[in-house]
């Protein structure tokens, strides 16, 4: 019998790692989505699912996982299977802020996986309802002032970017304010719609369809400069809060020990898929900025920087789970 033969009448298990990788994909891959639905991490796990169905000729379906600020899947991700078949998104938030965030954490963000590579960023904006009276950051900076310990922001949970632009904006502008943590992003934008919290701030690729409805006002945005989105929106920095910035990117990852032929496919799935103009426009589309992609090599330099640099923000703003 020949060793192709052979081989092909194994179960997928039971190959060694590199028939497996040269057999891979024989069946649906899951790709995770460690945030809740309708999240920015959503958003993009979706549109990266559907374009890599085409590409790979099996079924890549998502799976939200919400909880813990998406420790739970990162944890079980870290401990599964290297073959290939479960992606998980990531950003900043798992690699850069739950690590000093939470006092302990089921999986280790240098350690437990390969990171293909890097998609898209995303800013913030601040937003408030449509009928408040806030009309920029100096109002809410004056209010806040004046009735310490009163003003409310909503997050999509403690420890995510939307926690901790809010966080930072409180130290950097010395004011004390009341955090009110939603199951996730669409339930805390929705609390900032309706006036159950005072303000806050969220991803604009989640914004923009009630900034353009006119349900929601943007006050500023988090970037260094100015969102192509919101063009006539200020900077937080315009606004008067120094040094104010905050962006995030998102990419996704594979288990530690994933066969590298596996991982440069799915890089190559990455490349393909930003490389396609309609596919660019559908991201973009929803509020993501494109990005230089980086190889699973210059992924680990990059997620240790993000872990080293956010770490005394997180610690000077107080965002610590005890």
């Amino acid at each position: 019998m020949q060793r192709r033969d052979f081989l092909a009448g194994l179960p997928l298990a039971a190959l060694p790692l590199p028939a497996r990788a040269q057999a891979w994909p024989a069946r649906p891959i899951t790709f995770i989505s460690p945030l809740a639905a309708g999240s920015s991490v959503d958003i993009m796990t979706r549109m990266m699912a559907e374009h890599f169905t085409g590409q790979l000729g099996q079924p890549v379906v998502v799976e939200n996982r919400p909880s813990a600020n998406g420790n739970l899947a990162m944890g079980q991700v870290a401990r599964g299977t290297p073959d290939g078949y479960t992606l998980i998104t990531m950003g900043q938030t798992g690699v850069a802020f739950n690590p000093h965030i939470y006092p302990s954490l089921p999986f280790d963000p240098l350690k437990d996986f390969t990171y293909v590579t890097r998609m898209v960023a995303v800013s913030n904006a601040l937003i408030v309802r449509a009928e408040s009276p806030f009309r920029s950051v100096a109002d809410i900076v004056a209010a806040a002032k004046a009735n310490p310990g009163k003003l409310t922001y909503s997050s999509g949970g403690v420890g995510s970017t939307h926690h901790v632009s809010s966080a930072m904006f409180g130290q950097m502008a010395g004011l004390e304010l009341v955090h009110v943590p939603y199951r996730g992003a669409p339930q805390g934008i929705l609390a900032a719609q309706t006036g159950e919290v005072d303000f806050a701030f969220y991803n604009i690729s989640t914004l923009l369809q009630g900034i353009r409805s006119g349900t929601l006002r943007a006050l500023a945005v988090t970037s260094a400069t100015r969102s192509a989105f919101l063009p006539d929106v200020p900077t937080m920095q315009e606004s008067g809060i120094a040094g104010y910035e905050m962006a995030t990117w998102f990419g996704f990852a594979v288990t530690a020990g994933t066969p590298a032929p596996i991982v440069n496919r799915l890089y190559d799935c990455a490349k393909n898929m930003m490389a396609d103009r309609a596919a660019v426009a559908r991201v973009t589309a929803q509020g993501f900025d494109t990005v230089s992609l980086l190889t699973p090599a210059e992924m680990i330099p990059l997620v240790r920087a993000e872990y080293e640099r956010w770490g005394p923000i997180l610690r000077a703003a107080g965002a610590r789970l005890e």
